[in-house]
């Protein structure tokens, strides 16, 4: 049985720092690594007078960005032979996180620790904190603050 871990990102230079723990991890272990980043639909945009098949069909895809992150991550996993896929997820990035853990039977979810610190530790959008407290597998936080 193949190890998985899950690690999320949304390109910043902390969640780099997350996905370089990841791969460190997958490395020794053998392991699978599923990178996930979330996104909001895009707002205001619609299929006008398409048949509501061909509208889903047609419906507008997740934002650019998402995708061009989750390649970058990807390819840069994939550079270390590490088995990778990649996983984008509309709404909440801790929700996001939790969601592809629970698909894949995670084994560790991994995750910066930006906004584990100050006042921000205390807000409801914190992801390692949502993250931690509500995983069914192990955690681990990567110091990803500025030495």
């Amino acid at each position: 049985m193949s190890e998985s871990i899950v690690v999320g990102t949304d390109g910043s230079e902390t969640a780099k720092r997350a996905v370089e723990e990841t791969m460190r991890l997958a490395a020794a272990l053998g392991a699978t690594i599923h990178v996930v980043s979330a996104f909001e639909p895009i707002r205001g945009a619609r299929i006008v007078g398409a048949p509501e098949g061909a509208a889903k069909v047609w419906a507008p895809l997740p934002d650019s960005q998402v995708q061009s992150t989750l390649e970058q991550a990807a390819a840069a996993i994939r550079l270390r032979e590490i088995p990778v896929e990649t996983h984008a997820v509309q709404g909440n990035p801790a929700d996001a996180i939790l969601e592809i853990a629970e698909q894949v039977d995670a084994d560790l979810i991994v995750v910066g620790s930006q906004g584990m610190h100050g006042a921000k530790r205390l807000t409801l959008g914190n992801v390692p904190n949502k993250v931690s407290h509500s995983a069914r597998c192990n955690v681990l936080i990567v110091a990803t603050d500025a030495a």
